[in-house]
């Protein structure tokens, strides 16, 4: 195994090519560490972190033995490439869960140039949302607004909003829940559609 220590990841990815088991274990073990950083940066869920990190692996195993890997004296960048793609790929996996599939009813035929113009109006139309929205919100009590701009505008948890303003998970919970009803209220109030378009 000594002689291995020796090799770049390049080589050992190589050695394994050629049937060295030994050098995967080794190749495994250098690189974990930055590609579950990597992968865990990105997705900010360990135990998601960790189902792509082992599906990456998988793929890696397989490309190796099919041959799909060339030195190129860029293994990490090609080891993050595949972790890239597994994201992506679990990223659209949860999209298609939530589409609504159509009935016999619906006729999908003729979508062709009208799906251009869709798209710009949707830009537009989301762009409205997000203007009534900011509206509505700077009408919200101090605690309530604060609480809506941090989880939807800084992407904070409700720990960290917690935290940050010093109350308890529940209270932040409760000044969101008031803050939605609030919004709903006055949107009701000045007949403001909130539908996001997609």
């Amino acid at each position: 195994m000594e002689y291995l220590n020796e090799m770049t990841d390049e080589q050992l990815a190589l050695a394994y090519i050629g049937g060295d088991n030994k050098a995967f274990d080794l190749l495994l073990s250098r690189t974990q560490s930055k590609l579950f950083t990597y992968i865990m940066f990105v997705v900010r869920d360990h135990d998601m972190a960790d189902d792509i990190f082992q599906e990456t692996f998988v793929k890696v195993i397989t490309k190796l033995r099919q041959h799909k890997y060339t030195n190129s004296g860029k293994f990490c960048a090609w080891l993050i490439r595949i972790a890239h793609n597994v994201i992506m790929d679990w990223y659209r996996e949860q999209k298609m869960e939530k589409i609504v599939e159509p009935t016999e009813n619906n006729d999908l035929s003729n979508l062709g140039s009208d799906l251009l113009d869709m798209n710009v109006e949707n830009h537009f139309v989301n762009e409205q949302v997000l203007k009534d929205v900011r509206k509505m919100m700077n009408l919200l009590p101090p605690t309530q607004r604060e609480v809506v701009f941090m989880r939807f505008y800084q992407e904070m948890s409700f720990k960290e909003i917690a935290e940050a303003t010093g109350v308890s998970i529940n209270t932040s919970l409760g000044r969101m829940r008031y803050a939605i009803l609030n919004m709903r209220r006055m949107a009701k109030e000045h007949n403001i559609v909130l539908d996001y378009a997609y």
